[in-house]
């Protein structure tokens, strides 16, 4: 079940300098910057209410973002929704039609299970399902 927006994903090309603007757009500093290295990107998370903002510069040139950012303008990147059970929606999502981009959850930023929509299945929006990882929710490694 979905529960939340969980974030909005921004695809940046110098995250320092996106950092600085949204530190002074939001009028608040990030609350948290990691390295995620199996996506070879930076990220930075900033809190807006209930929900998140995430700014995200790619490390590598193999990195998604790298590549996306080579072929649009930096911007909105990903919708990102928080799920109570995330295999739960993938089984879900998968009966009703919709085409994943992961098998199995990965581990994402921010403590999060992740898996992704396919936009060609989702009116060309990029979806991210999101699920914390905690004592109610075992770490998986894949």
């Amino acid at each position: 079940m979905f529960t939340n927006l969980e974030h909005l994903g921004l695809a940046v090309n110098d995250l320092e300098a996106a950092t600085a603007l949204y530190t002074s757009l939001l009028g608040n500093p990030p609350y948290k910057r990691e390295h995620v290295a199996s996506e070879a990107v930076d990220t930075v998370f900033f809190q807006v209410g209930g929900s998140k903002i995430e700014l995200l510069a790619g490390t590598s040139p193999d990195s998604a973002i790298t590549k996306y950012l080579a072929k649009k303008p930096e911007g909105i990147h990903h919708v990102a929704f928080e799920v109570d059970d995330i295999r739960a929606e993938m089984v879900r999502l998968r009966s009703e039609g919709f085409v994943l981009l992961n098998e199995e959850p990965k581990r994402g930023a921010d403590n999060k299970l992740v898996c992704f929509i396919h936009p060609k299945s989702a009116t060309g929006v990029l979806i991210e399902l999101c699920q914390s990882v905690g004592a109610e929710h075992p770490q998986t490694e894949h």
